[in-house]
């Protein structure tokens, strides 16, 4: 459809028109995310933010092809300036726990015993595995690990306890 028919068939028509906006509107808009982040990944991510925005909206996009350009550009810094909000609050997140785990003793064991440790629990059957890493370090007991995983405590006890000892087995050779 052309320009002419957008604007003719105004606000009513305004969900049907919206596909040929986005195809019209959407290259341009991909590139003008990827000129104003780091990662191509992000312009993407960003284009699609903006497209549910414009489809949740698409009774307030005007009539006329160049106010709705325009209304979408707007649309669009806003969605670009949420995105970078939120960059800002996780990168200030991750400094923060880089800090206080930087200020913690380790309570990891060695490199090699804790490779050691992983490769055998690698080796268990899954149910096992999924076990024995919900109790170590996950920290659930063993009757909320039943729940998790929906089966019987009392099996949940005995295949932890076998892999407790197939573990302590293994370490010990």
């Amino acid at each position: 459809m052309t320009a002419e028919r957008l604007a003719a068939r105004g606000a009513s028509g305004a969900s049907s028109e919206v596909p040929l906006l986005v195809e019209r509107e959407a290259p341009a808009l991909l590139a003008y995310f990827a000129r104003r982040v780091p990662n191509r990944e992000d312009a993407a991510d960003l284009l699609g933010e903006l497209l549910v925005v414009v489809w949740r909206r698409r009774s307030a996009i005007p009539a006329d092809p160049t106010a709705a350009r325009m209304w979408m550009y707007g649309v669009a810094r806003k969605t670009l300036q949420r995105h970078r909000r939120g960059s800002v609050r996780r990168a200030a997140l991750a400094d923060r726990l880089r800090e206080e785990l930087a200020g913690r003793p380790s309570s990891e064991p060695s490199d090699a015993v804790a490779s050691r440790v992983r490769e055998l629990i690698l080796a268990l059957p899954d149910t096992d595995k999924e076990i024995i890493g919900l109790s170590y370090w996950e920290g659930f007991s063993l009757v909320e690990i039943a729940r998790i995983l929906g089966m019987p405590p009392a099996t949940v006890r005995s295949r932890h306890a076998r892999a407790k000892a197939r573990l302590r087995a293994e370490l010990e050779r």
